[in-house]
């Protein structure tokens, strides 16, 4: 009789345990879900994800671990997005990443009202009507930006050191890009104090970049700005390799076109502003709101020169410019 009882005993124990680790599971939150919303190439663009996994470090957060991530390219199809923004949303994702060109946020915008979204871009977002405010933004959207439109006078000042003499410049963008509306305002104000006639040219496509610059000739331009554009960075190769057979100075706000052989840079780093969007990603996931978080407004900038690229133009790097530089390629 003790026997069976006690038989009967494990039995109902060993049912039991095997159902605790059932039980156990359900009571564990949902392990919440990023999604990464980015206009550009998974081959281009795939070296910045880190930064933003390491902001999420710095947060408490590891994907795969404690947090999941889904990621959605465009491949520079701008028409993709809204489509990629509305999957994002019907998976009822925590947080919105809002990356590679301010269309990225504009989809997302459009596609939410209240899932908050976290932007990195160089566009003004009070004027751009992303944000109410810079120090208090409203609804669901925050996120990192670096003001590039407003950086194309100190890239031109830059410039005009390099080259004092130029009378004419041209400055290349993408018109796909909201951004590339109040670039060329910008750069034609900074030109005119500089004593510079400024012609702006389109380069949305590969053969759009091969025209501009085969109509820099026909203007005798003495330099080139290439605009803020996540495209037209993916184009570095194509862009520096025109500048060498037309032999034109030409100036970019990314570091890796002088990587690339480009002759000069000035802007901001976009690894530091891709960790700082993954601070802000884990602070929301943490409970704040983005109404609550400041526009962060990226303070590390950098100026780059490729001595070997100015020797081959036959230019002389002023020594004061040399010593204002970040990182000099010989």
């Amino acid at each position: 009789m003790f026997d069976m009882r006690r038989r009967e005993f494990i039995t109902l124990l060993g049912g039991a345990a095997a159902t605790w680790p059932v039980i156990a599971r359900a009571q564990q939150p949902a392990m919440p879900v990023i999604g990464f919303l980015n206009a550009t190439a998974l081959t281009e663009w795939a070296r910045y994800v880190t930064p933003f996994q390491q902001g999420l470090n710095e947060m408490g957060y590891v994907e795969g671990q404690n947090v999941r991530i889904e990621y959605r390219w465009a491949e520079y199809q701008s028409d993709q997005l809204p489509a990629l923004a509305a999957d994002l949303v019907r998976r009822q994702v925590a947080v919105i990443a809002a990356t590679g060109g301010n269309n990225s946020v504009l989809a997302a915008k459009a596609a939410t009202p209240t899932i908050p979204i976290v932007f990195t871009s160089g566009i003004d977002p009070v004027k751009a009507g992303l944000v109410a405010s810079l120090n208090r933004p409203s609804g669901n959207v925050t996120g990192v930006s670096w003001f590039s439109v407003e950086l194309g006078g100190k890239a031109l000042g830059l410039l005009h050191e390099l080259l004092p003499n130029a009378a004419v410049i041209a400055l290349i963008v993408n018109p796909n890009n909201p951004e590339a509306q109040s670039q060329p305002a910008n750069a034609q104000e900074a030109a005119r104090s500089l004593g510079w006639q400024l012609h702006v040219l389109n380069g949305r496509t590969e053969s759009e970049i091969d025209t501009a610059y085969a109509t820099l000739t026909q203007h005798r331009a003495g330099a080139v700005l290439i605009g803020s554009d996540p495209f037209l960075t993916s184009r570095r190769n194509q862009i520096v390799s025109l500048a060498a057979h037309h032999a034109i100075p030409t100036m970019s706000f990314n570091r890796e076109f002088v990587a690339a052989g480009g002759l000069i840079s000035y802007g901001n780093s976009v690894p530091d502003a891709y960790r700082r969007a993954g601070v802000y990603t884990g602070r929301i996931l943490k409970g704040a709101k983005p109404a609550d978080l400041p526009i962060d407004q990226a303070t590390k900038f950098e100026l780059l020169v490729n001595l070997k690229t100015a020797k081959a133009l036959g230019l002389t790097v002023p020594p004061t410019l040399l010593a204002r530089a970040d990182e000099v390629i010989e």
